[in-house]
């Protein structure tokens, strides 16, 4: 497959190039766009084929549910049966980073639902997004737009990586501005569960909605057999190629670790912007300020393509904290990692 590259300068100007990219969803093909929060691998969500498209193009397991992005919250009721609780959530964070499960309707096939009865509805708030879905005039299923299980793509060029030769079309807006894909929660109620965090937090959650629960495979594994209800929850996700290991220490414990890694053997590292004096420059990715979690969640997966791109045997990362930003941090790492958490002392 040739896949055509543009460059999105001004969407007013390139409205073609738009209604060009729509034109080629509503045909069953394939097209990458930007959101704000990672780059998305988009179909026609109601179309059976093209969610198997997504999946082939990927490398997906069929079993992990889809996103579809609408453009403007209110459209969810044509796919979705949409509560009390949805609109409150719409109000306050879309358009915006977040995901909200409900049951579907049945006009959203199965194949884009990973065979579940629920369907993940999302508004990005990214204007080539936004104007994409309104010239299509159909939901566009869209999970991140990397083969699976690799770290998800902010920028076209991580895009172009993975996706060159698979999909129809990748539209090149820039880099994205979370850097983090979207939380997702699933409505019970007037009840929330967090399925997966992210640049909309626990707290902002809390602030909607009284019960808000966090599901245990945010932090944990999932069982053996558990079926996943949202993109993101499976064992390993995000992840590079080499090993990574996250470091969990008081500051100068993992320093004094790193610097003796650097000395024995052959490792990347990404490290906080406070460190880089006492690291040797060789194979070292500065994500940010510890305190700076905005930042750190802007900088991690292309950090960690960065990483894989050099000829490091492992990979290490620091730990983040599991309040606030820090959690959705906490969850992608995890799973980068494999769960392997290395206690330095």
């Amino acid at each position: 497959m040739q896949t055509q590259h543009i460059k999105i300068h001004d969407i007013s100007a390139q409205e073609a190039d738009l209604r060009h990219a729509a034109q080629i969803l509503k045909n069953g093909g394939l097209v990458v766009f930007p959101t704000e929060t990672v780059y998305g691998l988009g179909g026609n969500a109601t179309d059976a084929g093209a969610a198997k498209k997504i999946y082939a193009a990927k490398g997906r397991p069929s079993d992990n549910p889809l996103i579809i992005h609408i453009a403007n919250p209110a459209d969810a009721e044509q796919y979705a049966v949409t509560n009390e609780t949805y609109f409150r959530l719409a109000k306050a964070f879309m358009p915006g980073p977040l995901t909200v499960i409900l049951p579907r309707r049945e006009c959203i096939p199965t194949e884009t639902t990973g065979g579940l009865d629920t369907v993940a509805v999302r508004c990005p708030s990214h204007p080539v997004a936004k104007r994409l879905i309104e010239l299509a005039g159909i939901p566009i299923a869209a999970p991140s737009a990397n083969l699976s299980g690799k770290p998800s793509p902010t920028s076209a060029a991580h895009v172009a990586q993975d996706m060159d030769g698979r999909v129809d079309m990748i539209l090149d807006g820039g880099s994205c501005e979370i850097g983090l894909e979207s939380t997702i929660v699933k409505i019970d109620g007037d009840r929330l569960t967090l399925l997966r965090p992210g640049g909309i937090t626990y707290d902002a959650l809390c602030m909607v909605c009284e019960h808000v629960t966090i599901a245990d495979a945010v932090t944990h594994k999932l069982a053996d057999g558990e079926r996943p209800l949202s993109p993101g929850m499976k064992y390993r996700h995000y992840a590079p190629t080499a090993p990574l290991v996250l470091l969990d220490g008081t500051p100068e414990h993992v320093i004094r670790f790193l610097r003796a890694e650097q000395e024995l053997g052959n490792c990347a590292i990404l490290c906080y912007d406070e460190e880089l004096p006492y690291l040797r420059e060789h194979h070292l990715f500065p994500v940010g300020e510890r305190a700076d979690l905005q930042m750190q969640a802007h900088l991690l997966f292309s950090a960690l393509r960065h990483a894989d791109a050099t000829d490091a045997e492992i990979i290490y990362a620091h730990l983040p904290p599991q309040e606030g930003l820090g959690l959705a941090l906490y969850n992608r790492m995890l799973r980068a990692a494999a769960h392997t958490v290395k206690h330095v002392e």
